[in-house]
């Protein structure tokens, strides 16, 4: 029996010559898997017919966007994901849910081996492979680009001599990965750090320095989930779809980064993720007004790793699915509307009300009507500090 490889396909060069090249190489059939995750541009039908005339045995196509939305995205806002403190994870979050859509395929087609166009050089390799043995240990991976030395320059000639039906002469100076959470830019002249980004190479903002009139937006959550903006119902996908375009008119979510990656290498990194710097700003502050202290502090110490596993591709890891269910418990009471004005390529909060708010405004109040005891405060400091008293009297008589 013929062995088959299910290949993540994305229409472009690469992937395309890989199905003729993993055919030569292993003998195999290739299927090829594309995976729809909000990424725009040709139409699925039209990339499963290329992935066909290009040798591919079978082609599937998934419109995965609400999957990836609801599955990925949104534990991502709630647990507040920024790598380095600055990065929304935009790329990282992708690789999963296409991970699970390659193994599904792989057994439905009794593949042997799932392939993908990755280089030696990036985080994307860790995140297919590792994701892939989590999910089916069985299955091998290969990466023609890295495993088989498969250079553009290679792959333009064989697509020529194969007479593929793909355009070999246009190349875009930048590698672009984009999906509905956001846009990643890098090579190119960005690969000199002390180059500044050009307007050019922004596709999901405006440039937020050209004066316009802000805009004043409501987001509504359920424990966490964003269910309406300005009062309108919405799905998750719909919230980063109409917050991309709001927020992204105003110039916001553009980063600019050095960060680093997986392999051990530092990468200058160029996003845009207005949808997603919108949802994680305001619900960072209806956290503020929902979670209780102490379990808020500890919170952010979980935030910091979830978003290390993911970008380290441990989307499917024990210690990941643990974290999952953390989040979820401190999130239960993120209920209520957050006000912001998209101005300027910022997002800044004006308003918070929740029914479940911590927030007391007889107990914070400076003004008459104040109910919280001050004179209690003078013994809890005494109490508080003690140990610290006792040890610089020691330390004083040293």
């Amino acid at each position: 029996m013929t062995e088959r490889v299910v290949l993540a396909y994305s229409g472009g060069l690469d992937t395309s010559v890989a199905i003729g090249w993993i055919a030569e190489e292993t003998g195999a059939e290739v299927i090829a898997v594309a995976v729809d995750v909000g990424q725009g541009g040709e139409d699925l039908d039209v990339i499963r017919k290329r992935a066909l005339a290009c040798g591919a045995v079978e082609a599937e196509v998934a419109d995965a966007k609400d999957e990836f939305a609801d599955e990925y995205c949104l534990p991502a806002v709630k647990a507040n994901a920024l790598y380095m403190d600055r990065y929304p994870l935009v790329s990282a979050l992708s690789r999963p849910v296409i991970v699970k859509h390659l193994v599904a395929a792989a057994r439905k087609h009794g593949a042997t081996t799932v392939a993908h166009g990755c280089t030696g050089k990036g985080n994307d390799q860790v995140r297919f492979e590792a994701g892939i043995v989590a999910l089916a240990p069985d299955l091998k991976c290969i990466a023609p680009v890295r495993d088989y030395a498969m250079t553009r320059d290679k792959a333009i000639a064989f697509c020529e001599a194969k007479r593929l039906p793909i355009a070999t002469t246009k190349k875009s100076p930048y590698s672009i990965d984009q999906n509905v959470f956001g846009r990643a830019v890098e090579t190119g002249f960005l690969e000199d750090i002390w180059n500044a980004p050009i307007e050019d190479i922004y596709d999901y903002t405006a440039d937020p320095a050209i004066p316009r009139e802000p805009d004043e937006v409501i987001i509504t959550f359920e424990e966490g989930a964003p269910v309406a903006i300005d009062g309108e119902p919405v799905t998750v996908l719909r919230a980063i779809q109409q917050l991309n375009e709001r927020a992204g008119a105003q110039g916001i979510g553009r980063i600019d980064m050095v960060e680093d990656r997986l392999v051990g290498i530092k990468s200058r990194e160029v996003y845009e993720a207005p949808g997603a710097i919108a949802l994680i700003t305001a619900h960072q502050e209806l956290e503020n007004v929902t979670v209780e202290r102490e379990l808020a502090r500890y919170k952010r110490q979980v935030e910091q790793r979830w978003g290390e596993l993911v970008y380290d591709g441990q989307w499917f890891s024990p210690l990941k699915r643990a974290l999952d269910g953390f989040i979820d418990e401190a999130g239960r009471h993120v209920t209520g509307d957050i006000r912001m004005t998209l101005h300027g390529g910022r997002a800044v909060v004006t308003g918070r009300r929740s029914a479940s708010s911590l927030y007391d405004f007889d107990l914070a109040t400076y003004d008459t009507g104040d109910t919280f005891d001050q004179s209690a405060a003078k013994g809890f400091i005494d109490i508080y500090s003690l140990s610290s008293k006792i040890a610089a009297r020691r330390d004083l008589q040293a």
